[in-house]
């Protein structure tokens, strides 16, 4: 006979086996309903497939070579809003990013004009690539402040979207030449750490006029626009670093602006300090920290990639660009030109001609094919260059058969 203790436990493993039994059978049924609902839902799946897409981070990689991404700031001041308005949406492109800045001496009805519009535009608002700074900075002509304004809009990139390639700066008087779609299939198979920066280490007349008198810009302490003013004595040249000057607009790679912004060497702070007291700085500090700086000399492109045209002798400010300069910048084969007034005959002209831009609408590309007036958002890496990006394409071609880049290509 078994024993009491047996029994129960012979009882135990009874009540243990049911209990497994009931939960594997309960496993294999809801196992089968989630498979049915999920059959379910894909059935239904095309439905939600032809959204339009919402975030920049949802875009599909592209095939093939990978589409750059350009970050870009477009600043103005006093009376710029339409001016800026207009350029901003001739470069507009959701696969690149944008940073709007007004400075301080434009009104508060245009910066808060210029907020709403942003916050108001269908496209702006899906895609989410379009920030405005609200917190807007006072910035000084010819002074350090307009230098560091742009490297607040580099800041502000680097910390808000993390995927782009190169960093541009232009103004309210500034226009593309070429689509964005000619832009990014054209630097598309270059290297990411190229950078187009003119430059020069003749300094000429500036070396007295600039480099030596020390002056302070009030816009690093007032909320009102005033203009610089000069201190004495005079300072001598450096002989640590040595000083080169060039173009205001440029193309940065990433690299360089995470080397300028992050700051794990020294160098940039050190030349930020110096170009504190330097006249029209922002002509001046990335040229010379780039030509001082080994491990990027040989990335530098002799070219800001736009057309500027010079009274001669050359004045304070360009030349104003004209009808009559139309055929000049499309043989440049620039990106960009400058400077323009505002509504000027020659901009409805490269509308028409070279961009293909109706109304006041985006400018036209593969990301909203099918949409003449760019409304709807498609998908950004089906690029359809146009002419411009040969004209582009072989002006930099050119710029890069030049001998091989080494410390004496800055010079």
């Amino acid at each position: 006979m078994l024993k009491l203790k047996e029994i129960k436990h012979m009882n135990f493993e009874k009540r243990w086996t049911f209990a497994l039994a009931v939960a594997a059978i309960t496993s294999i049924f809801l196992l089968a309903a989630s498979v049915s609902s999920l059959h379910k839902i894909n059935s239904f799946s095309p439905k939600f497939n032809t959204r339009v897409i919402n975030k920049t981070s949802d875009f599909a990689p592209p095939l093939g070579p990978i589409i750059p991404r350009f970050a870009y700031l477009v600043s103005g001041s006093k009376g710029d809003l339409n001016k800026l308005w207009r350029t901003v949406s001739t470069l507009y492109h959701p696969w690149n990013y944008y940073v709007l800045h007004l400075d301080l001496e434009s009104s508060v009805e245009e910066r808060a004009e210029l907020v709403s519009r942003v916050e108001s535009d269908p496209v702006f608002k899906v895609v989410g690539n379009v920030y405005v700074v609200k917190k807007s900075n006072m910035v000084t002509y010819r002074g350090p402040t307009m230098l560091s304004n742009t490297l607040h809009a580099c800041a502000i990139l680097l910390k808000k979207f993390k995927d782009w390639d190169w960093f541009i700066n232009l103004s309210a008087s500034d226009y593309p030449l070429v689509t964005q779609d000619d832009l990014l299939f054209t630097f598309r198979d270059l290297k990411r750490d190229l950078n187009f920066i003119e430059h020069t280490s003749n300094l000429g007349w500036k070396e007295n006029k600039r480099a030596m008198p020390l002056m302070i810009d009030p816009g690093l302490y007032q909320n009102t626009k005033s203009d610089i003013f000069w201190a004495q004595p005079k300072r001598d040249l450096p002989t640590t670093f040595k000083l080169f000057t060039g173009s205001a607009w440029m193309i940065l790679s990433r690299s360089f602006v995470e080397y300028c912004i992050w700051g794990w060497d020294n160098l940039p702070r050190t030349l930020l300090m110096y170009y504190t007291n330097f006249v029209s700085s922002p002509e001046g500090y990335f040229q010379t920290v780039i030509c001082n700086a080994p491990e990027f000399i040989q990335t530098v492109v002799n070219h800001d990639m736009h057309f500027i045209s010079w009274d001669n002798p050359p004045k304070q400010h360009p030349h104003i660009l004209n009808i009559n300069d139309t055929n000049n910048m499309i043989a440049s084969g620039a990106a960009f030109a400058r400077k323009f007034k505002q509504d000027s005959l020659v901009l409805d002209r490269i509308d028409r001609e070279l961009l293909h831009r109706k109304n006041g609408s985006f400018t036209p590309g593969g990301w909203c094919k099918g949409y003449p007036s760019c409304t709807k958002v498609g998908k950004p890496t089906q690029v359809k260059p146009g002419p411009g990006a040969q004209r582009l394409g072989e002006l930099i071609g050119r710029l890069l058969q030049q001998p091989k880049f080494n410390e004496s290509q800055c010079r």
